[in-house]
């Protein structure tokens, strides 16, 4: 399940939805909103994202979660390593080989000391710290 998943399923069930009730007010299938729920499938547009913010009344900071959110669900990463050190490759092809035997516990570390040693060049966006994964 994604990011994005996660939060669309918890508001669903806060309002008592079904999947088929929401996907009809939605005009999309209920297979394609259970497979955006459990990310079979690739991020919404941001078309999407929106009708969902309206349909659920969702503005401002709640809106904007929401749409962070979506940016970070994408259910298959390519990470391009070409250029960077072998080191750097290394872990990447460690962490993509042990991704899903982490626990929760040992993702949000992770998560953490990454948002921690962020280069300050790509926090240069009045230190949003949006990209920290929260489910």
């Amino acid at each position: 399940m994604t990011p994005f998943g996660a939060r669309l399923r918890d508001l669903r069930r806060q309002r008592s939805l079904t999947l088929t009730q929401m996907a009809a007010d939605l005009n999309v299938s209920a297979a394609y909103l259970s497979a955006l729920e459990h990310g079979k499938r690739g991020r919404p547009g941001p078309g999407l994202v929106m009708e969902i913010c309206g349909y659920f009344g969702l503005i401002w900071d709640e809106a904007e979660a929401l749409k962070r959110l979506a940016l970070l669900s994408q259910p298959k990463v390519t990470l391009d390593t070409s250029g960077l050190s072998p080191r750097a490759t290394g872990f990447a092809n460690r962490l993509a080989e042990c991704l899903r035997d982490l626990d929760d516990e040992a993702i949000v570390a992770l998560d953490e000391l990454l948002v921690r040693v962020r280069p300050m060049r790509r926090q240069g966006r009045k230190g949003r710290r949006s990209d920290r994964f929260s489910a």
